[in-house]
C-alpha cells in the first residue's frame, strides 16, 4: 500500500497546492510507518476542529486504523469541488454530500455503491435511503435526515381562540390564519426565496395535494400555487416570504408577532431560546394528514478510486459515521432524527418533543426520488421560479405552473 500512496501524492501535487488533496503518509522518524492518510469532505463548515463532529471524525479514523485528514466546505461549493477533484483522479474517500446531490455525482461515474464496498443498509428506513439511489444502485447511506414542519406561538394562537390541534388539512389552517390575522398579529411566515430553500419549503404543499414534480401544471399543483398566492394576497402571510431564506423566516416567527413559521429540525436550539411558549405540528395535506416534506441530510458516500484497496478502510470509516454508536452524536451535532427505527426510537425516549420530528422523516420523500435522479434540479429551478412570479402578482398561479412546466420539459429532455 505504501507504492501506492506515494503514486497517489505524486500525482496530487497540483492539487495539493491548490489546497485540494489534504495530505499523505510518511514515515515517522523511528522508521514505522505512519496510519495512512485519508481525505473526508464535508460540508459542515461551521464546525471547527474543537466540536464534536470533528471529535467524530478523529474516533472513526482511529477505529479504522487511519489519520482522518478533514476539509469543509460551503454546501454550494461541496459539489463544483468534487467534480474537479474526481477529474484529476483526486477525489476524497469519504464526501459527505447534499442528498439531492448523490444523483449528480453518481450520474457523472464518481461515486461508488455501497454494493461495492460492501456497507450495509438493511436497517436504513426506506424512504431516507432511497434519497441516495439511482436505477435501483444505493450510493451511500444517510448520516441522519430533517424535514419541515410548522412551529406555533401559543401565545399568539390562544389570544386569537386558535387550537393548534385542531389543524387538520388546509382549510382548517387557513381559518387559524384568518383568526390570528383579525386578531392583530401575523399568520404564517415561510421561504419563498428564489433559491433551493424556496423549493424545498413548497414542497410539502405541493406533494401534500398529490402532486408529481414531472407534471408541475396539474390541477393540484397549481392549487398548492393558489394556495400561498392567495394566503400573500390576503395578508395570512408577508410580502417578504419572497425574499426570505429559512434562515429570515425563522427570525420573523422569533419575532413573536407569527402564529405559524415554517421551518425545520435544525431550529430546535433555537426555538427553547425563543423567549416564549411554542409548539410544533405536521405541516397537513390538502385534505387532512401529514403531508410529506423534502428530505433534507447528507449521504456519506465513498468516490471511486484508482487504488480499490483504499475502500477497506473507507467502509470502516462509513460504518462508524453512520452507525449506532455513533448516531446520537451526529444527530445532536448536526439535529437530525436517525435513519433507523431503532435510532429514532431512542431519540423520542431521551426527548419526547421529536416525536413531531420523526413522523415527519418518515412522511418525507427524497426531492430526487421516482426516478428524477440528476433531473430534480433541472425542475426546481423552474418550480420556484413559479412560486415567485404567482406569489409576486406578475403571472396568476395557473401561468406561473404551465410556463414552469414548459421550461422544465426543455430542460430535462
Amino acid at each position: 500500500m505504501g507504492s501506492a500512496s506515494m503514486r497517489r501524492c505524486a500525482a496530487g501535487a497540483g492539487l495539493a497546492a491548490a489546497g485540494l488533496l489534504a495530505g499523505c503518509s510518511a514515515p515517522t522518524p523511528g522508521g514505522a510507518p505512519a496510519a495512512e492518510t485519508y481525505t473526508v469532505w464535508d460540508p459542515y463548515a461551521q464546525y471547527g476542529d474543537d466540536s464534536a463532529w470533528v471529535e467524530l471524525l478523529t474516533r472513526c479514523g482511529a477505529g479504522a486504523g487511519v489519520k482522518v485528514a478533514r476539509t469543509p466546505f460551503e454546501n454550494t461549493d461541496l459539489t463544483n469541488r468534487t467534480m474537479l477533484a474526481a477529474q484529476q483522479g483526486q477525489a476524497p474517500d469519504v464526501l459527505l454530500v447534499d442528498n439531492p446531490m448523490v444523483s449528480t455525482l453518481a450520474g457523472a461515474g464518481i461515486l461508488t455503491t455501497t454494493q461495492e464496498i460492501k456497507v450495509g443498509t438493511s436497517a436504513i428506513l426506506p424512504n431516507l435511503l432511497a434519497a441516495g439511489q439511482v436505477g435501483g444502485r444505493t450510493y451511500g447511506v444517510p448520516i441522519g435526515a430533517n424535514t419541515l414542519a410548522l412551529y406555533y406561538n401559543k401565545a399568539v394562537l390562544d389570544e386569537a381562540g386558535v387550537d393548534p390541534g385542531a389543524v387538520r388539512d388546509w382549510a382548517t389552517l387557513t381559518a387559524a390564519l384568518e383568526k390570528v390575522t383579525a386578531s392583530g398579529k401575523q399568520g404564517i411566515t415561510f421561504a419563498a426565496i428564489d433559491t433551493e430553500e424556496g423549493s424545498f419549503q413548497f414542497l410539502p404543499w405541493f406533494w401534500g395535494t398529490g402532486a408529481r414534480l414531472t407534471k408541475l401544471d396539474s390541477a393540484r399543483g397549481i392549487a398548492a400555487e393558489s394556495l400561498w398566492t392567495n394566503w400573500v394576497r390576503q395578508g395570512y402571510a408577508p410580502a417578504s416570504v419572497l425574499r426570505n431564506s429559512q434562515t429570515a423566516s425563522w427570525r420573523e416567527f422569533a419575532t413573536g408577532r407569527f402564529g405559524f413559521g415554517e421551518n425545520g429540525t435544525w431550529q430546535l436550539a433555537n426555538a427553547r431560546r425563543l423567549g416564549f411558549e411554542y409548539g410544533i405540528i405536521p405541516i397537513p395535506a390538502r385534505t387532512g394528514g401529514t403531508a410529506p416534506g423534502p428530505l433534507g441530510g447528507e449521504f456519506v458516500s465513498v468516490p471511486v478510486q484508482a487504488d480499490t484497496t483504499r475502500y477497506a478502510a473507507s467502509r470502516k470509516l462509513v460504518t462508524c459515521l453512520t452507525g449506532p454508536g455513533s448516531a446520537d452524536i451526529t444527530n445532536e451535532t448536526l439535529s437530525y432524527v436517525a435513519p433507523t427505527a431503532a435510532g429514532q426510537a431512542r431519540q423520542v425516549a431521551a426527548d419526547p418533543e421529536l416525536r413531531v420530528w420523526v413522523n415527519a422523516v418518515n412522511a418525507a420523500r427524497g426531492r430526487t426520488s421516482d426516478n428524477l435522479g440528476a433531473k430534480y434540479p433541472k425542475i426546481s429551478e423552474p418550480l420556484r421560479g413559479a412560486v415567485q412570479a404567482s406569489l409576486s402578482g406578475a403571472l396568476s398561479p395557473r401561468e406561473a405552473m404551465t410556463a414552469a412546466q414548459a421550461e422544465a420539459v426543455k430542460a430535462t429532455r
